[in-house]
């Protein structure tokens, strides 16, 4: 059975004159990988960025709209009951009578700021059950508020309440619930830009392409984040370091997107001003509601590395993944960096390692990222890719490590 991606594979292959043979070639993938995909098997995103550098398209451009295939199994049915009490705060039904809210006080809003701070604090330790658990008072008490309070107190109420979308936005995207992580990041932007926090609302577009971007929505995550670049460009010389991260975050999002769409032109620019930003900074920041994440010299190093490991250049990764900016020293000196942005950049070492056929040093990676953060691996499909190349092209019986690691990912060989 063939497909819309088969079709386009097939149809760019033929336009550029090269057979099969040809094309796995220039894109550096086995002949049986290419004839997978043009007889209408599934393909990763990186290496349907190998195929479109190879006939020279934008990656967008294999993608086709198609008929989303069954969900077969408990694990459907297991996250809409451990989301259904989640989903009723954020997204209740609308009928034709107004909402009645539960009344609130203005004092209530600390508390509610402190929250937020204790759910991000919570993500950032991996605890997401807790999180889950916290998130639907926040959002009913941070609603409440907006509809009781008047005057300054109610700006307040809405910028509180924008805060608490962010990190619902945030928590969903990284369980891949992504159509309820639009809804509260969309409507995080919009209360901010009404209540004139460019900022906030700047810090929910970063995260809004970061939904994208797991979508595999290039164009419209370069073209949302360059927007947003221009609208909140700062003066390098005097912006607050707030300031300067966000525009920062944003110009990561560019390269990243178009990286992934071989537009590497545009990444490189994309790279070089998220570098001026970082440079203009001097070390890392993480100051949590005023921007998405950490952002910093040592953040921006991290991302430009994804680039080599785009390309297939696995021996620039591990090159380059402990050196300057990355070294303990050069970590300490810049003030450390985000618990995510870290565990991704080690992925990203793991990844270049089991090309290297490097696999003990693989698995010792993601063992280490485990103990750190053993439920977010679980919820990085790169992580079990990697599990699930280094299964297959092992050639010696698996160490009970490397046993253990696949089963944590629920991975089989």
């Amino acid at each position: 059975m063939t497909s819309g991606l088969a079709d386009n594979v097939r149809k760019y292959r033929r336009a550029a004159g090269l057979s099969q043979e040809g094309l796995a070639e220039r894109s550096d993938l086995s002949l049986s990988t290419v004839r997978k995909i043009e007889q209408g098997g599934d393909a990763r995103v990186e290496t349907l960025h190998a195929v479109a550098r190879a006939l020279e398209v934008h990656t967008s451009a294999l993608f086709a709209t198609e008929a989303p295939r069954s969900v077969v199994g408990p694990s459907d049915d297991a996250n809409r009951q451990h989301l259904a009490e989640l989903r009723r705060a954020l997204m209740p039904p609308v009928g034709l009578s107004p909402h009645v809210a539960e009344p609130v006080e203005a004092s209530e809003l600390n508390e509610t700021k402190s929250k937020v701070r204790d759910a991000r604090a919570l993500y950032e330790k991996d605890r997401y059950s807790s999180v889950a658990k916290m998130l639907p008072r926040l959002l009913r008490s941070s609603e409440a508020a907006v509809t009781a309070l008047e005057g300054e107190d109610q700006q307040h109420a809405v910028i509180a309440r924008s805060q608490v979308l962010l990190i619902t936005g945030q928590f969903l995207t990284q369980v891949r619930q992504y159509d309820m992580g639009y809804f509260a990041l969309s409507e995080a932007i919009k209360l901010a830009k009404e209540n004139g926090q460019t900022l906030t609302a700047a810090t929910g577009v970063v995260g809004m392409c970061w939904l994208l971007l797991r979508q595999d929505r290039f164009d419209e995550c370069e073209a949302l984040a360059t927007q947003a670049a221009a609208e909140i460009e700062p003066r390098l010389s005097s912006a607050t370091t707030q300031h300067l991260a966000v525009w920062g975050e944003l110009w990561l999002r560019v390269a990243a997107s178009a990286r992934r769409n071989n537009r590497p032109d545009e990444a490189k620019h994309a790279r070089r001003m998220a570098a001026s930003a970082a440079e203009a900074m001097g070390r890392e920041d993480m100051s949590f509601p005023d921007h998405w994440g950490g952002f910093g010299p040592a953040t921006t190093k991290m991302k430009a590395i994804e680039d080599a490991l785009l390309e297939g250049d696995a021996r620039s990764v591990l090159r380059q993944a402990d050196e300057q900016e990355l070294s303990k020293k050069g970590l300490r000196a810049l003030g450390g960096v985000t618990a995510n942005n870290w565990n991704r950049h080690r992925l990203d070492v793991a990844r270049a390692q089991v090309l290297e056929g490097s696999h003990q040093d693989a698995v010792e990676e993601l063992l280490s990222i485990k103990e750190r953060a053993g439920g977010w691996i679980t919820h990085q499909p790169m992580a079990r890719h990697i599990m699930g190349d280094l299964l297959a092209t092992r050639k010696r019986t698996l160490t009970q490590e490397m046993r253990d690691m696949a089963a944590h990912l629920s991975v089989t060989g």
